[in-house]
């Protein structure tokens, strides 16, 4: 999967991503950010998401943008173990994209 952010040059452009939790026990989520322009990137309300059973939770990704070319990073989504489960590793392509520059 890949995530978009559009926008002007400098400002700050945050998608969310939601995960959802069909089994029933609960799973928990390390986010870990890697690739060439990945200090760009963040996830503002820390690294570890906590999805309850049979319910769904969201993660927001904030990108600020610094230069003209467009970045790209991956965001990994890597389980935790709790209570014997663990979920599936998650990768989502980041990818950027200034549309104008404001002056």
């Amino acid at each position: 999967n890949t995530i978009e952010f559009t926008g002007a040059l400098h400002a700050t452009v945050v998608k969310q991503v939601c995960l959802k939790n069909p089994s029933s026990k609960t799973l928990m989520y390390n986010a870990i950010l890697v690739g060439r322009d990945a200090d760009d990137f963040s996830v503002p309300k820390g690294n570890t998401v906590t999805i309850a059973p049979r319910r769904q939770a969201s993660i927001n990704v904030e990108f600020t943008s610094r230069f003209l070319r467009p970045a790209e990073a991956m965001l990994l989504l890597i389980s935790k173990r709790v209570g014997g489960i663990g979920g599936a590793t998650l990768a989502f392509s980041l990818k950027s994209e200034v549309k104008h520059i404001k002056p």
